[in-house]
């Protein structure tokens, strides 16, 4: 009779299950999940380094080649919302586990690709694993550790995405030029294989938390404050991925820069985004928009004056804090739409990945036809722009959510 309460309380049943599966995942899964958006980010911006010597190989020109970093972007828009809310009955495990194997299979086909039309079609399947995997695997490290590690898990996973970002340009730069663009691809899907290996020995099952349905995207998008925040982040990564994804040909032929030499620069950008990110990881939560101003009024600055500096030292200091100031823009932008619509964050965050990703793509085309047409400089000049313009929306945001 003593043990009859035990058995006939649901609530209670649920609350040690859920710890359970915690226990049961722990960091071990956090890291897992931190190890694919890290060979993730590093498949999608692996271009990005290497865009002159794939133009080359396969006889387009820079700005064509740039649709490699433009097609991802729009696929992973797509794919965020549609497969967020086709998925919303699944196990969350299986899930990620095939969006982490598109992942290896478009870096084989990347790495395997005859000519552009194969390249482009291993970055259109790059593209639906990035939409669904930032979709769904950033809100998951909350519901693999006990709540009170639940910020410290969600960094974890958002510094894979710092830690791609610091590899992918000097590793591309550096593997292709001393063995080629191939090669670094097959560095890529070898990585996301061992990814996809430890993602499937420790993520536990992650029973779905609720459907996704196409009213509550738009009840999202209804609220003031949330499409505010997306337009401060539409505004951010058209801005930077306008100028970034052709730093290489700046290096090159505005810079001077030699292989070596760039292969340098972009990997102190990538470490000053690291560091850019464990800072903001530390202090975002105290005053998130004074945060989010003054990260893209530096960002706005060091890409406009890179446009003017002839200095060799100077390039290499503003190319450090563009790299610390953006590594900082993803978990703002992932914490402002968690708290501004707790009650679906799921909905929020693939919301979030189809603003941030259309833009990255539309940003990264404009910026190929102003390579082609006008040159580096106006490719940046432009993206400045856009940045400096989404410093005014965080006081409208502030504004309507109080």
């Amino acid at each position: 009779m003593s043990r009859r309460p035990t058995p006939t309380v649901p609530a209670p049943q649920s609350a040690p299950a859920a710890r359970a599966r915690r226990g049961r995942g722990g960091r071990p899964a956090v890291a897992s999940v931190a190890a694919v958006s890290f060979v993730l980010v590093l498949s999608e911006f692996l271009p990005v380094g290497l865009l002159p010597a794939i133009g080359d190989s396969l006889d387009v020109n820079t700005g064509t080649a740039g649709l490699l970093v433009v097609v991802p972007g729009l696929a992973a828009a797509v794919a965020a919302p549609l497969l967020t809310m086709a998925s919303g009955r699944l196990d969350r495990r299986h899930v990620l586990l095939a969006l982490a194997a598109l992942i290896t299979v478009s870096d084989v086909l990347a790495a395997l690709a005859p000519d552009i039309v194969v390249m482009i079609a291993a970055r259109l399947l790059l593209g639906l694993g990035v939409g669904g995997f930032w979709a769904m695997g950033a809100g998951v490290g909350s519901r693999l550790v006990p709540s009170a590690d639940a910020d410290r898990a969600a960094s974890l996973i958002t510094a894979g995405i710092s830690a791609g970002t610091v590899i992918s340009l000097p590793l591309g730069a550096f593997v292709g030029h001393l063995a080629g663009w191939r090669t670094v691809f097959v560095i890529a899907a070898v990585a996301a294989a061992l990814a996809l290996l430890f993602l499937t020995l420790v993520l536990p099952a992650l029973r779905p938390t609720g459907a996704v349905r196409p009213a509550t995207l738009g009840n999202a998008l209804r609220t003031p404050a949330v499409s505010l925040a997306l337009l401060t982040t539409a505004l951010v990564f058209f801005g930077h991925f306008t100028a970034y994804t052709f730093i290489t040909p700046y290096l090159q032929q505005h810079a001077h820069f030699g292989p070596d030499a760039v292969t340098a620069v972009l990997l102190g950008y990538g470490l000053a985004g690291l560091a850019g990110n464990f800072f903001v990881g530390l202090v975002v939560g105290r005053s998130p928009h004074v945060i989010a101003v003054g990260t893209t009024l530096v960002l706005a600055t060091a890409v406009l004056l890179l446009t003017v500096t002839g200095s060799a030292a100077a390039v290499v200091a503003l190319v450090l804090v563009w790299g610390a100031s953006f590594g900082a823009v993803p978990l703002i932008a992932q914490a402002r739409v968690m708290r501004l619509y707790p009650q679906a964050t799921d909905a929020a965050l693939a919301l979030l990945v189809t603003a941030s990703q259309t833009f990255l793509a539309v940003g990264s085309f404009v910026g190929g036809l102003l390579t082609d047409h006008r040159g580096t400089v106006a490719a940046f000049t432009v993206g400045a722009v856009a940045v400096l313009l989404s410093a005014l929306v965080p006081a409208g945001i502030r504004r309507t959510a109080r």
